[in-house]
């Protein structure tokens, strides 16, 4: 069953632009070539990190979003394991969170529908005139 996740990993800062462009490529050809499809890559660039990461405090970060099934994200996270110039990678399953989001979304959309609709004003029962005071019998 294909579904869609974000695989975002961090390259040592000393990396080459050539060689994070070959290593990106073998990551894409791992994908393609277990079935999935890769929807987009990007390289967000050199950044500084919250903390020290096998003695590095920056990398360059490379998302990719990718639509796979479990096995092939196993190997692909098992290649990104085992890459030296890798540093540090999370892969995160996009298909429930945007469920959520969508729910969330409809949700707010019902509650202004809502909200839009005119409230009727409630109906007040009719006010009598007050009685006239009857003059008292002496």
């Amino acid at each position: 069953m294909q579904r869609f996740y974000e695989v975002m990993f961090i390259v040592r800062p000393d990396t080459q632009d050539e060689d994070v462009d070959k290593l990106i490529a073998g990551f894409e050809a791992t994908v393609t070539n277990g079935g999935g499809n890769i929807r987009s890559t990007e390289k967000l660039g050199r950044r500084k990190l919250a903390y020290l990461v096998r003695k590095f405090s920056e990398g360059n970060y490379i998302l990719m979003t990718i639509d796979a099934d479990g096995k092939l994200v196993a190997e692909l996270e098992r290649r990104l394991r085992v890459s030296e110039p890798v540093i540090k990678f999370i892969t995160v399953r996009m298909d429930e969170e945007q469920k959520r989001i969508d729910k969330i979304k409809a949700i707010r959309a019902t509650r202004k529908k809502l909200s839009a609709q005119p409230v009727a004003a409630p109906v007040e029962a009719p006010v009598e005139a007050p009685a006239e005071a009857t003059p008292a019998s002496a």
